[in-house]
Order: structure tokens, then sequence, then C-alpha cells
């Protein structure tokens, strides 16, 4: 798919890290993006430096990802890129040893149920309402209608310990692509997904040096955090090469992350 001014994208999570990037890669090619996210403050500065528009989105909500889809389909037309790097999730272990009693707790059920809800479920949302729009598109060339990306981790294959809700979730989030993309290959839409490794966003710099030298020093080459850029980069050349559907690719400077 070409990229133009003719070309409406929605961002989920792109006020900061990794959704802004993106918004930004696309906003350079002259797509009119729109960024969903419940950063309103941060949101409508990125959005007005790209030229976009900004919609206080929450993805946990159906209602609001509907009233998102609505407001930014008015502004700028349908959308042929959705791209989703937005999520919200929690920590812990299956177990965890508590002090207090001696004994062992559980992760409860529902704290994995609300972040499957945050990552898997709200992956689908977003996919599902990109999709039904995009299947009212005119087709381009090759029958294209749209295309969707979804954000999983490398945590979906190698996940560390702590993260059972996490990795799981993500690797739910590559599981929906394959199925997906066949359901819409009909209609002419792409799907894929791409399994970021240890990137520089600003929730990751916020840790001491020493860790983030740590973490960079992991990684087999180049020895360093993913730039933002980068997945922005790879989530425009999906838009753009007609011929990437149903993948998960793994961008990650070839890093498996160990147990912990």
């Amino acid at each position: 798919m070409k990229i133009s001014r003719e070309t409406p994208v929605i961002v989920t999570g792109g006020a900061s890290g990794l959704g802004k990037a993106t918004a930004e890669a696309f906003a350079a090619e002259g797509a009119k993006v729109t960024i969903f996210d419940i950063n309103d403050e941060a949101g409508q500065e990125v959005a007005e430096a790209i030229g976009g528009l900004f919609c206080h989105v929450n993805i946990l909500e159906e209602e609001s990802v509907v009233a998102g889809f609505e407001k930014a389909r008015a502004a700028h037309g349908q959308e042929r890129v959705c791209v989703h790097c937005a999520m919200a999730s929690k920590g812990g272990k299956t177990l965890s040893f508590d002090k207090s009693t001696g004994g062992y707790r559980r992760l409860s059920t529902e704290d994995y149920e609300w972040g499957v809800k945050g990552v898997l479920v709200a992956s689908y949302r977003i996919a599902s309402h990109a999709a039904l729009g995009m299947s009212n598109l005119e087709p381009l060339e090759d029958g294209e209608r749209g295309v969707i990306t979804l954000t999983a981790s490398v945590a979906a294959q190698d996940a560390q310990i702590g993260q059972v809700v996490y990795g799981s979730a993500k690797a739910g989030v590559n599981g929906l692509v394959l199925p997906m993309a066949r359901d819409l290959m009909n209609i002419g839409i792409r799907v894929n997904s791409i399994m970021p490794g240890i990137f520089a966003t600003p929730l990751m710099l916020g840790a001491p040096q020493p860790v983030l030298d740590s973490l960079a020093a992991s990684v087999p080459f180049p020895k360093r955090l993913g730039k933002p850029e980068e997945f922005g980069s790879l989530a425009l050349e999906l838009a753009r090469n007609g011929y990437f559907n149903g993948q998960n690719l793994r961008l990650d400077g070839a890093i498996r992350m160990a147990p912990r």
C-alpha cells in the first residue's frame, strides 16, 4: 500500500514510546494520523506536532473505542491502516512466597483476567472494529482494503519469571494474527504482529542506568536497546509491503530472554 496524504492511519498508544514513533513515521510520509490514548496532554501534544488528531480512548472500554473510531473517521475518513500499540497488564508470579504467612499465595484469577483484557481482548477489540470499517473501502491494488498491525512482544515466545500474565496474553496476540488474516483474506485486509525486544521507551528509561547497561549488554547485536523509531519503521514497512500477511515478526537484536 502506498502511504500518502490520502491515507488515514490510526495508532493506539500514540502518546509515547513505540506508538508515538509509529505515528511520527506515518506522518512523515504525509498520512493523516489519529492517535488513540488515555494521556490527554501528551497525546494532544504529539498530534499537534505531526499535524494529526488526538482521541481520548480507553482500550478497555468498548464504548470508548467505538467513539474513538467514529471521531477519527469523521475527521480523516475510514482508516486504511491501524497499528495497535496500547496495552494494560499486570506482573506477578503464578505462586509467590508470602513471608507474613510463611506460605505461598496465588496470583488471583481476577488479576490474570484483567491483564488478558488489557492485552489480548483489547487487541481483538481494536483489530475487529478496524476490520469492519475497512471492509467498506474501495479496494486498492491486489484488492487490498487495509492492514492491521498488532503489538506482541518477545515475551510471547520467551517470557520471564513474573510474566505469566503478560507472556501468555502476548502469545495470544500472536495467535490472533493468522486466523484473523485468514478470516479477512477474501476482503483484502492483512494482519500481522510485531514482537519488540528491549526498547528505549520512556517506561524502560526510568530504570537505573546500571540496569539499562546490563540489558543493553544482553542483546547479541547491536548491543543496545531498540530505538522506538526502528519499531515505527517496521510498522510502516508492514503497511507498504503487501506480501506481509499472517506474520509474527521479532524485532529484538537476536535476543532470547533468560528465565529472569
